[in-house]
């Protein structure tokens, strides 16, 4: 017998509780009710556009209720969790709104993940199924619930009860194209709005991805003031060009945003110009968001692209920081209104407004959606730093969580007594009460907006019978923001490794592709202490402040 699910909570003190509806920041609404209102409202208006495939706000909202009877059909029970990875395809959103009107959690996965990420998904969430794609940019994701069948067949995912395969031969799992509607089978009530609805995934400093518990009612929320600040309504045509299970993509405001306003979705297969710049072009599209190191890659080639980008209202740029100097190129590039965000899938998101000065626009990146998100900016010793000096940003509020789930050592980490959330983020705030972000506090690297762990990759690469030591830094890059350096102390007495073959190493230990190092330096030694002791946040920092002197870089 499998142990019993661990619950999954996310609880707000009582007083906060009463003051958060009071202001009407949560007003009892769930996934499934919005969505099911708009179907019978606006019927006929197109939803989302992916491929060859659109479909109106009532098809959507059929297809959820189908995919809702075929989930409880193979036994799934409402509360069980459901890893889902799939990619930027239609059938996400019927899957994701499936999942919620059948009482069932999804946990959210990116296309890149392989067995590393998604077994440790499986477990610390005690999913009872996982769903994929057939294929998705030409990896075959049946070769990955095999590895998860496997696992759980040895006792390692004893909750693991279902794999479900959308969109081609689903071999001998389920056919998710083969489910039939069953209305016998769907709850008759909508979940609590202050459940939990999904469990997102973290950036997190430490190890591998921390799971986010996040309600409905704070989620709702947090969509529905960005719609406002971001100016988001029905005739907004909205395109995912990020990876549609990003928390940026899916919220800020994103494609949940755009559902809930009623606008139109526009799934793009990849962010390249090529590709994404012909979309915009046949269908509108008016709102968007990027990651710095696509937003220049835009503004690059719509100098000279042939297609009309000229539908385009606003492009939001987040995930990590964008300079200034980035700015005005994105914005001489795009020729349209320039958004910056700065959020996290734990809580608090920071926009600049549509009617801000290019100054504050170009130089901060935003400023707080709700009048209950409390900053505080401290130093090390968790006192308040004067305005205008760089701190520690603690936050907490009505959509900022108050935990993980299934992880005390994170929880003890990484939030107060008091329930502020410690971001890990080192900003300054101006006058006006904008937030300027100056980097990470913890050993964390921003590569093209995918937040890693230095020591989850160190740790891998430790692994390898050839490798003594390992430090793993950010180094600076024009392209990606930042990219992964791993200075490597070879073992005593083996062969020496190379770059390339500890890359593909890594490969082959089903890491995703972008946590593998971009380049890898060795190295004899690492200075330490008198004692013989180093602390691995004083080596990562001398480790990069030395390769930065001596380039040009090896590797």
């Amino acid at each position: 017998m499998p142990e019993a699910l661990i619950p999954l909570r996310q609880t707000w003190p009582d007083a906060l509780v009463r003051r958060y509806r009071e202001a009407g920041y949560w007003r009892g609404e769930t996934f499934p009710a919005f969505l099911r209102e708009r179907a019978q409202r606006l019927g006929s208006r197109t939803a989302v556009v992916g491929g060859e495939q659109r479909w109106s706000y009532a098809q959507l909202w059929e297809r959820a209720e189908t995919a809702a009877a075929g989930f409880l059909a193979l036994g799934l029970v409402p509360g069980d969790r459901v890893v889902v990875q799939l990619g930027n395809v239609p059938a996400f959103y019927s899957v994701v709104f499936g999942l919620f009107r059948a009482g069932l959690v999804p946990v959210y996965a990116l296309p890149a993940h392989r067995i590393t990420e998604i077994g440790h998904f499986m477990r610390k969430s005690q999913a009872a199924a996982y769903v994929a794609l057939r294929s998705y940019e030409n990896y075959d994701y049946r070769l990955l619930a095999r590895e998860l069948q496997a696992q759980a067949e040895a006792g390692e995912l004893p909750h693991l009860r279902q794999a479900v395969i959308v969109g081609g031969d689903a071999g001998e799992f389920a056919d998710f194209d083969a489910f039939a509607p069953n209305p016998a089978l769907l709850p008759t009530e909508d979940p609590d709005p202050q459940s939990v609805a999904f469990l997102q995934i973290s950036g997190g400093s430490t190890g591998l991805s921390k799971l986010i518990p996040r309600t409905h009612d704070d989620y709702i929320y947090s969509f529905r003031a960005s719609n406002e600040i971001c100016g988001i309504g029905e005739d907004s045509v909205y395109m995912v060009a990020l990876p549609a299970a990003h928390n940026f993509p899916m919220s800020s405001p994103g494609a949940m945003g755009a559902f809930y306003a009623g606008a139109t979705v526009v799934l793009s297969p990849s962010p390249s110009p090529e590709t994404t710049f012909a979309l915009i072009e046949r269908e509108r599209v008016t709102d968007l968001g990027l990651v710095p190191p696509l937003a220049l890659l835009w503004a690059q080639a719509a100098e000279s692209t042939k297609h009309d980008l000229s539908s385009l209202r606003v492009l939001q740029v987040g995930g990590a920081k964008l300079t200034t100097e980035a700015a005005r190129r994105v914005v001489a590039g795009l020729k349209c209104r320039l958004q910056q965000v700065f959020g996290m899938a734990e809580g608090l998101v920071n926009y600049t407004r549509l009617d801000d000065a290019d100054e504050i626009v170009l130089n901060t990146q935003g400023r707080p959606i709700s009048p209950d998100d409390e900053v505080l900016i401290v130093d090390d010793q968790g006192r308040s730093v004067p305005e205008g000096q760089p701190g520690y940003l603690l936050t907490r509020g009505p959509y900022t969580i108050r935990g993980y789930h299934n992880d005390d050592a994170a929880n003890a980490r990484s939030f107060t007594d008091d329930g502020f959330y410690r971001t890990g983020d080192v900003v300054l705030r101006t006058p006006e009460g904008y937030l300027n972000v100056q980097g990470r506090a913890h050993d964390h690297i921003n590569r093209a907006g995918e937040k890693i762990s230095a020591e989850e990759v160190e740790d891998h690469l430790l692994a390898n019978p050839q490798v003594f030591d390992v430090a793993v830094v950010s180094i600076p890059d024009e392209y990606l923001g930042e990219r992964i350096c791993a200075f490597v102390i070879p073992r005593a007495g083996e062969a020496r490794p190379r770059g390339p073959a500890l890359k593909a190493w890594m490969r082959e230990r089903g890491v995703a592709a972008y946590k593998i190092p971009d380049q890898i330096v060795f190295v004899d030694a690492f200075e330490t202490t008198a004692v013989g002791k180093t602390s691995r946040k004083e080596l990562r920092a001398r480790l990069r402040e030395d390769f930065l002197k001596a380039q040009p870089a090896q590797g």
